[in-house]
């Protein structure tokens, strides 16, 4: 298991290896970029809690594309080089929420939100109602070399919340309603704290949709949906780098994932 150097937050690890031995998996938990780290010693390295990947992606990837060439990485290379920037969402074919790829031709939204392609955590993300800003906001993000995502508020993140959809080798393993990331009173530590919920029909059709969309290897996926304003669900993001996995809302949610990397190796 790989992590990054800020493990503080990563309240799953201990349970995520105890499962493993419990299904016959010997797994230590390494840092991705530990220089003594022999890769191929291992029969596989599963990534998990890098989210300092953001001011080092390039070094990630370049990590991740050589450690799978002596071990298996789970999730691949190819899959972590396209799912740690959000234009991706462009090339699933399948409902996601409004998006607008640029400063320039801002739309006309009565509330934004604005944010870098790569990013996690709300990072370098505002909520305005003030077109101006947003645009301010977008252009500076260009600047920096970086693209922008330019999308409307949604008030159903709110009303309903977000429905985090958990997938292990590609079979369901349970659901939760998260907190609205940008909601009023919300701070970032609150958005690792879930409800289990029970995805709805069209949740679920979309949710495989999705994941049908992706080649390759998937250990896990976790689809974050919410519902547009005429009540249709739509894709939020798609994590299959580091997200949290809310292994402690559902019971056997951890043996599902020990189970699901059983099976692929």
């Amino acid at each position: 298991m790989t992590f990054g150097d800020d493990d503080s937050r990563d309240d799953e690890r201990d349970l995520v290896i105890a499962a493993w031995r419990a299904a016959g998996i010997d797994g230590q938990a390494v840092r991705w970029d530990d220089p003594e780290a022999d890769w191929s010693a291992f029969d596989a390295a599963v990534v998990r809690s890098v989210w300092d990947y953001l001011d080092r992606r390039e070094e990630f990837l370049a990590w991740a594309r050589a450690t799978a060439g002596v071990t298996r990485l789970l999730n691949p290379a190819a899959v972590l080089e396209t799912n740690t920037d959000k234009t991706y969402l462009r090339e699933l074919g399948v409902p996601t929420v409004p998006t607008h790829w640029s400063a320039d031709g801002m739309p006309q939204w009565s509330e934004y939100v604005v944010k870098p392609t790569v990013s996690a955590g709300a990072r370098d993300t505002i909520r305005t109602t003030d077109r101006a800003v947003a645009q301010a906001h977008a252009q500076a993000l260009e600047a920096s070399g970086r693209t922008p995502m330019v999308q409307p508020y949604l008030d159903m993140v709110e009303a309903e919340g977000e429905t985090s959809l958990l997938y292990f080798n590609r079979t369901f393993s349970h659901a939760v309603r998260r907190n609205a990331m940008l909601a009023g009173g919300q701070s970032l530590a609150d958005n690792s704290r879930a409800e289990p919920r029970t995805p709805a029909d069209d949740q679920v059709e979309l949710a495989e949709k999705v994941l049908a969309a992706v080649q390759g290897e998937l250990l896990y996926a976790r689809v974050d949906l919410i519902r547009l304003p005429d009540g249709s669900p739509a894709l939020m993001e798609l994590e299959l780098t580091e997200p949290y996995l809310f292994l402690r809302y559902a019971e056997g949610a951890a043996a599902n994932l020990a189970r699901a990397l059983t099976e692929l190796l």
